[in-house]
């Protein structure tokens, strides 16, 4: 059994029932999940009340509660890559996460996730990450070390007063002229976890350079102005140039082939730089990757 991250910890305010016990209506909210299960975490003080200590199995049900519980993944399997601290003071962690790494606990992911990584690293379990990446997108992830500065970083993506630069490889656009400034309407697609292109005025917007060309690839410099999930992976794929070794786009790999992460083909798109200026120093901050993206 995998042990929980620090702070990979759940909320659930108990719902409206008749139950006798929290573990009653734990049981009941979560069938997934047998009695027995439930029953060793309250031993082994996994189930916590408002206050953070641990709750007696018999602790007695009331609609409303608010129960901290942490998940557990049998065998989580480990992800090879490391990650990289690049910066860190008293308001900022900045990481250079790798490919496959889950920036946030998640599905079968716990522990092998860039956030509990960095919280047993540093020893700090006020982290949080003031953005995320996609698993498969390797790069930069800028995080929150103090709680008291946190919302002054956050504001910086809400109000989009910081520069973000990627890079990606994908196959080469000779009709098309750059640098372009590409504009689409997402929604969301089907199955669920996908994005699609709908009708409507634009809802996302990404300029576009190329940096290099060898061939029937080129490596391309994506400045996306919005931030919306999937963005730059349906622009390109939209363009008629997918980004190389995406499972997701242009066509959704079959559930076996995409379930089963190939290490030595990873997705060909880096979060290579963030820029903006600090909220609390007031100086220019400028951070770049030391990942590469190999042909």
């Amino acid at each position: 059994m995998s042990m929980p991250a620090p702070n990979a910890r759940s909320t659930l305010h108990l719902p409206q029932g008749n139950w006798a016990t929290v573990l009653d209506c734990l049981c009941a909210h979560f069938p997934a999940i047998d009695r027995d299960t439930w029953a060793d975490r309250f031993v082994r003080g996994r189930v916590l009340g408002a206050d953070g200590q641990p709750l007696e199995a018999t602790h007695p049900y009331q609609v409303g509660l608010k129960v901290y519980y942490f998940r557990e993944v049998p065998d989580e399997k480990p992800i090879p890559f490391e990650e990289q601290i690049l910066h860190l003071d008293e308001h900022l962690l900045v990481a250079d996460k790798p490919h496959f790494l889950p920036v946030m606990p998640a599905g079968e992911y716990v522990n092998e996730t860039l956030l509990a990584r960095l919280i047993k690293r540093v020893g700090n379990p006020d982290l949080v990450p003031i953005h995320r990446i996609d698993r498969l997108t390797a790069g930069l992830v800028l995080f929150s070390t103090n709680p008291e500065s946190r919302g002054r970083y956050q504001a910086l993506f809400r109000e989009r007063k910081i520069d973000k630069r990627y890079e990606a490889i994908c196959p080469a656009l000779p009709n098309l002229d750059f640098p372009r400034d590409e504009r689409l309407h997402m929604v969301d697609g089907e199955p669920f976890f996908l994005m699609k292109r709908g009708d409507g005025e634009p809802n996302s917007e990404t300029r576009i350079e190329v940096l290099e060309r060898r061939g029937e690839l080129w490596r391309y410099a994506l400045y996306p102005v919005t931030g919306r999930k999937h963005q730059l992976r349906l622009q390109m794929a939209t363009l008629g140039a997918g980004i190389c070794n995406d499972p997701f786009y242009p066509e959704l790999l079959e559930r076996g082939r995409r379930d089963q992460d190939d290490y030595t083909n990873p997705l060909k798109l880096l979060a290579r730089g963030l820029e903006f200026v600090d909220p609390v120093t007031g100086e220019r901050r400028r951070f770049e990757s030391r990942l590469q993206l190999d042909w």
